[in-house]
């Protein structure tokens, strides 16, 4: 069965002399450009009430009124992978999702994805692009997300993501002793050598805000408390990279240990993932509009972890 949803926005004045399908690609992330292409071909797209080709170019300030009519992720199998669902309601599903679990299927990984799962135990939400799934976490991160049942909540949580209005808080284990928190504002763009890598780029990259707070002091380490403004690829990864402070098993942006006979150190090096973990989530709910909180426990390797680092300096 088909749902419709319309979807009303103003293209940005920065905009102008793109493309609309690269424009459209820009302001909803969540559909694909082959996908945007389709719409704007089919008449599903208004630009100012008009029909406009994918290629003509853009003023900036149009007003976009787009239908959306659901279609089905043929492309997904539903795979029965376990999850730890945190809440469900007829609007969203919140997952604590675990170390080395994919979020969505691409290069290399075409099944065993968080969203092969999710069509398995909620085969509603096979019309909803990229199957209700509003943001990610890199693989080995940890943590909460937040999965929409159906277009019109997975709209209003997009909505809420771009307005900065949902708030999600992370724990970290980073090298070095931080004196105190703070907030780092380096813009954040494709490597330029390593396409598979983000780096800070001070000229041309996308605006990126992190805030962090010290949770606790270790002797070479400190466990931070780490909140998101923006929502870039690897931000904290990478800004905590940038500012000599890596996260601790990151095998992209961190640092590598020595450890010499210090079983301790040891022990840091062969934590096997970043040590990153997506703590709480909240933002409105798309039905009462009221503001919701969820939590997620450390995982066990990473709480071990921290009470090694604790049990180390105690006894010292």
């Amino acid at each position: 069965m088909s749902e419709k949803e319309i979807i009303i926005g103003l293209i940005p004045d920065e905009y102008k002399g793109l493309r609309l399908d690269h424009a459209l690609m820009k302001m909803y992330p969540d559909y694909s450009r082959a996908r945007l292409q389709k719409w704007i071909k089919s008449g599903a797209i208004m630009i100012d009430g008009k029909l406009l080709r994918p290629r003509d170019e853009i003023r900036g300030g149009e007003r976009v009124e787009i239908e959306i009519i659901a279609e089905d992720e043929v492309f997904l199998t539903p795979e029965d992978i376990p999850l730890n669902v945190v809440h469900e309601d007829d609007q969203i599903i919140v997952v604590d999702k675990p170390s080395d679990l994919v979020v969505h299927p691409g290069a290399g990984n075409s099944s065993g994805t968080l969203a092969n799962a999710l069509l398995h135990y909620f085969p509603e939400i096979r019309t909803v692009p990229r199957v209700g799934i509003v943001h990610r976490l890199d693989k080995d991160t940890t943590g909460l997300l937040v999965v929409a049942k159906n277009i019109k909540t997975q709209t209003n949580l997009v909505e809420q993501l771009q307005q900065r209005i949902v708030s999600r808080n992370y724990i970290t284990l980073v090298h070095g002793e931080i004196i105190s928190g703070g907030t780092i504002e380096d813009p954040i763009g494709r490597h330029s050598v390593d396409r598979k890598k983000m780096a800070v780029k001070l000229t041309g990259g996308r605006e990126a805000i992190t805030h962090y707070r010290i949770s606790k002091k270790f002797t070479g380490f400190t466990l931070l408390n780490v909140s998101l403004e923006t929502g870039r690829t690897h931000q904290i990864r990478v800004h905590m990279s940038y500012h000599k402070h890596p996260i601790v098993g990151d095998k992209v942006y961190g640092r590598k240990i020595n450890p010499g006979k210090n079983v301790l150190l040891t022990l840091v090096a062969k934590f096997p993932r970043q040590a990153l973990h997506a703590a709480e989530l909240s933002f409105k709910h798309p039905k009462t509009n009221q503001q919701v909180l969820f939590k997620a426990p450390v995982p066990d390797d990473f709480r071990a972890l921290i009470d090694a680092l604790d049990k180390a300096d105690h006894e010292a």
